[in-house]
């Protein structure tokens, strides 16, 4: 074989190496699931599931700032931690706050509430739900309702990652 040859043989392995990455089939999955909201790819209404998933990692992250619920009805909750780092290091929980909660204050007040998994137990009043503090690899299902349709702040309250993880729970 000349060298023309095997430089074009290389080229065509390549161009078909590049436009076979990342295709997905068109066929496949006529509706994706993201954090509980199913939107169908057919112009259908955004329909609203009341079983959530959200992931915290290593780099003090949720999956998401927004989670959708239907109200009234029991909502499933699971928090995952995608990470490898132990909860004494890289602990996260998610708290969902009652509407009109100082998010600033009660993260504060969390700091200080080691013992509880970072819960203050002052502010009870103030929490709907909460997970229990998980490290890398762990995993927690909560199960609440809430019936008042609104916008509910989360957030994890492990000391310095309310600044970066928090989010909203919307409630149709």
């Amino acid at each position: 074989m000349n060298k023309r040859v095997k430089i074009s043989i290389v080229m065509l392995m390549g161009f078909f190496a590049i436009t076979s990455c990342g295709k997905k089939d068109a066929t496949t999955d006529a509706a994706t699931e993201v954090n509980g909201t199913t939107t169908g790819t057919e112009g259908q209404a955004e329909a609203v599931s009341n079983v959530l998933v959200i992931e915290g990692n290593d780099q003090m992250q949720f999956s998401t700032k927004e989670l959708k619920a239907i109200a009234g009805k029991p909502i499933t909750l699971t928090l995952k931690h995608v990470g490898k780092i132990p909860k004494e290091a890289m602990g996260h929980n998610l708290v969902i706050l009652q509407e009109g909660t100082d998010e600033a204050a009660f993260a504060a007040k969390a700091i200080a509430a080691k013992d509880t998994d970072y819960i203050p137990a002052s502010e009870k009043t103030s929490i709907i739900a909460h997970t229990k503090l998980i490290g890398g690899g762990e995993e927690d299902t909560i199960e609440f309702t809430i019936d008042k349709k609104g916008t509910y702040n989360f957030l994890c309250t492990f000391p310095g990652h309310v600044a970066m993880m928090k989010g909203v729970l919307i409630v149709e």
